[in-house]
Parts: structure tokens; C-alpha cells; sequence
């Protein structure tokens, strides 16, 4: 027989599958990728998992996903699942960012450009 192991490693995939309840991702609808931010809408609660907690505490201004994975040294794929959690409670606030300004249809500059060099 096997020994078993004698310390808890924090980057094993047993780790992992303990704080996610063995789920590969989120249990909301809300679309989460690496540039959603996230804001904490509710304080820490006792029953809350450590993971969790941290990430409340870390959101009290909005972060990234990406950011948040990193301050918690956690994959992604794990952070997206306990963020899914978090918004299911009502605990934080998720936003896509802010998209990229369109440009004016090419067109339209060069109908302003003639415009103002026939001034």
C-alpha cells in the first residue's frame, strides 16, 4: 500500500477540486473571461470559504478575473467557478469592461478632411 501524501500542496489538483466542488465551471449564465471586472457588493460572511472571502475582500474596488486569479495564485478556471458562486449569492457585482471606441466609417474622414481643407 501506498503512503498518503503528508502535506496539503496548495497548487494540487485535489486543492483545486475541493474548492470548486469538483466543477469545471461557473454555475451562472453570466459570461466570465479574463476582462470581466468584478466588485464586491456584501461583506465576508463566517461560512464562506477562505477563497472566497479573499476574493470579497480584494474586490472592494473592481478587479479583473485575470487580476484576481493572480493575487490569489489559483487558475482561472477556478476563480470563474467561485466568482459563479459568489454572483449566484448576490455577493459581487460582474461587468464586461468597457469596449473599444468603433471608428467613424472611413468615409465620413475623408468627407470632414476635404470639408476643412476647402476652408
Amino acid at each position: 500500500m501506498s503512503e498518503p501524501p503528508t502535506s496539503w500542496e496548495d497548487g494540487s489538483p485535489e486543492r483545486l477540486y475541493v474548492i470548486t466542488g469538483g466543477r469545471s465551471g461557473p454555475s451562472t449564465t453570466v459570461p466570465l473571461d479574463l476582462v470581466t471586472l468584478v466588485v464586491a457588493k456584501a461583506p465576508v460572511r463566517p461560512e464562506m470559504q477562505p477563497e472566497q472571502a479573499a476574493i470579497l475582500r480584494m474586490c472592494r474596488s473592481p478587479l479583473s478575473v485575470a487580476e484576481i486569479a493572480a493575487y490569489a495564485g489559483l487558475p482561472v478556471s477556478a476563480v470563474t467557478v467561485l466568482i459563479g458562486d459568489l454572483i449566484a449569492g448576490q455577493f459581487v457585482h460582474v461587468r464586461p469592461p468597457v469596449p473599444a471606441a468603433q471608428l467613424p466609417d472611413l468615409a465620413l474622414i475623408e468627407a470632414v478632411i476635404d470639408g476643412l481643407q476647402k476652408l
